[in-house]
């Protein structure tokens, strides 16, 4: 069983893959691609309808897609397509309604290349999940595999699935979070900003005082001076295991001016219906980090972190004690 991505045009036609129950692509290929068994007749075929595209890496790369889409996703798979509002995602199993052409579809969608799906009435917050998650579902592709099946699997609930790695008693999440909840609150908004710092945002700095319970951070993120944000950090230690409710989530929203985002960085967890208030329209949108995407972040920008801080964690590469 393995897991994939199916875009609908940036969530545009999510509604018409849900209610349908199906997903689909174009490519603007307008005949069956039934009888096609292999990769090498997809490209022929993508390249006989793309006769002014010369480049052996796009047609590649759109024969690949296609290819996974024909003839490499199995019935009992499972695919997810980004809602129309990307903060949340549309999951479902492959059925037994395999390929199918529609020549002139009725229904709003374009894309005449389709596959039956059975989709859950279940949407899935893009930010309950890992960064390396996240990700991977940012890829600009169009049809793709996600290699975290574990990670997805057991996020719904699945009915009986076993992960396909051993458990191990050693949970490397929990011992990094044990080291960063030694740390004070002061402490712990440093690293925060040091982390913002990392990640690409510039004048960051701690701004709140210790159980002010409001903004303790901010940074500006610039984006190639094509834009800039400004993002309102609130930072907290929760013991492992709570989870942090709407309530508290819409206090820092109060915080945040005209223009500025949020973020919400802590050790613990959220509840549901904060993961809801914190994207809901007509506010300003708040980032919500949780304990596990923490130490992702961690990970992945750890060498950027002061050597006073690495050391104050007893961490090395890897997050592992030293």
């Amino acid at each position: 069983m393995k897991l994939w991505v199916v875009r609908a045009e940036f969530g545009t036609y999510t509604r018409q893959f849900v209610e349908g129950g199906y997903i689909a692509v174009d490519y603007s290929i307008g005949k069956t691609l039934e009888d096609l068994g292999s990769r090498e007749g997809i490209a022929a075929l993508y390249r006989a309808s793309h006769t002014d595209e010369q480049s052996n890496i796009v047609v590649g790369q759109q024969a690949g897609q296609l290819s996974r889409f024909l003839l490499e996703m199995q019935v009992g798979d499972y695919v997810i397509t980004p809602s129309a509002d990307t903060e949340w995602l549309r999951y479902g199993v492959l059925t037994e309604k395999t390929y199918w052409f529609d020549p002139s579809p009725q229904d709003g969608c374009p894309y005449r290349h389709r596959r039956g799906v059975e989709w859950s009435s279940e949407q899935l917050s893009r930010s309950s999940f890992s960064v390396p998650f996240q990700n991977t579902i940012r890829s600009s592709l169009t049809v793709f595999a996600v290699s975290q099946v574990d990670e997805f699997m057991l996020r719904i609930n699945a009915e009986g699935y076993k992960p396909s790695k051993r458990e191990s008693h050693y949970d490397p999440y929990e011992s990094v979070l044990e080291r960063v909840l030694e740390l004070d609150d002061k402490e712990f908004e440093i690293l925060v900003a040091h982390l913002l710092t990392a990640l690409g945002f510039e004048e960051s700095k701690v701004t709140g005082k210790t159980g002010d319970g409001g903004v303790d951070a901010t940074g500006i993120l610039n984006v190639s001076n094509l834009a800039k944000v400004k993002v309102f950090v609130q930072a907290k230690r929760y013991k492992r295991g709570s989870k942090i409710n709407a309530n508290v989530v819409k206090q820092l929203r109060t915080a945040i001016p005209v223009g500025g985002q949020g973020a919400f960085i802590t050790t613990a967890d959220f509840q549901s219906l904060a993961s809801e208030v914190a994207v809901e329209q007509g506010f300003s949108r708040i980032g919500l980090i949780n304990g596990r995407q923490l130490v992702d972040l961690l990970v992945e920008h750890w060498q950027d972190i002061p050597e006073e801080f690495r050391d104050r964690l007893g961490l090395r590469i890897g997050l592992i004690r030293a």
